[in-house]
């Protein structure tokens, strides 16, 4: 099944932490869309929260919530705005801002982020540029790795790394997250792919098959 954004694009900072189901304000959390499903009218601006200096690392939840289970379907989404695809789990939550989109389920989430940089990005580049960045300004981030990686419908660049997720919009909870960037870069546009969930859960297949779907189209 293939759903399409539309509106305004606003460009966002590739190095922007991963965003939360709590970076969604009350009123685009109106305006959000199952994943699977076909988008109404407008888009939604995908909001987030400034992060707070000096931010401490909270402590992972000893049983953590998160786990997208095995039997979890997936669909794929298009954006003809963004001119890329990839799989994405059905029922999931969707906000559109023009090229850009988000989807989230509890605590789990990933988000697509379309930027315009003059040259492809290397890993030495982005450990210097976006990782510094993402260490920067967002919420006590711990980098693991920078590294690039060969994936079926192309080369990427990927970080991994933890970092304290927004505050909960309604009781302030913050939970320790897990986080992963993958950079791909076709032709003067840059895709900034990230998938996050609370740290200590097991999403390696799923997430694999989402890095691994995201496709350039119109190629």
């Amino acid at each position: 099944m293939q759903s399409s954004s539309s509106g305004s694009a606003q460009k966002q900072n590739p190095a922007a932490p991963a965003p939360s189901p709590a970076a969604v304000s009350d009123s685009t959390a109106q305006s959000t869309t199952p994943a699977g499903s076909t988008a109404s009218g407008s888009s939604a601006e995908i909001a987030k929260p400034a992060a707070a200096a000096g931010e401490k690392p909270l402590a992972p939840e000893k049983n953590p919530l998160g786990d997208i289970p095995d039997t979890q379907a997936f669909v794929a989404f298009t954006s003809a705005e963004g001119g890329y695809s990839l799989d994405v789990p059905e029922g999931w939550a969707r906000t559109d801002n023009g090229a850009d989109v988000q989807f989230v389920s509890k605590l789990d989430g990933l988000s697509v982020q379309i930027n315009s940089p003059a040259e492809a990005p290397t890993a030495d580049s982005i450990k210097k540029s976006l990782a510094a960045a993402l260490v920067k300004n967002g919420r006590a981030v711990k980098i693991n790795s920078v590294k690039e990686v060969s994936l079926p419908k192309g080369k990427a660049v990927v970080i991994a790394y933890s970092s304290n997720s927004d505050p909960d919009s309604v009781t302030g909870k913050q939970v320790r997250q897990e986080n992963e960037n993958y950079y791909y870069y076709n032709n003067k546009k840059l895709a900034v792919l990230t998938l996050w969930a609370p740290l200590g859960a097991d999403n390696v297949d799923q997430w694999k098959r989402m890095s691994e779907s995201f496709r350039w189209t119109g190629q």
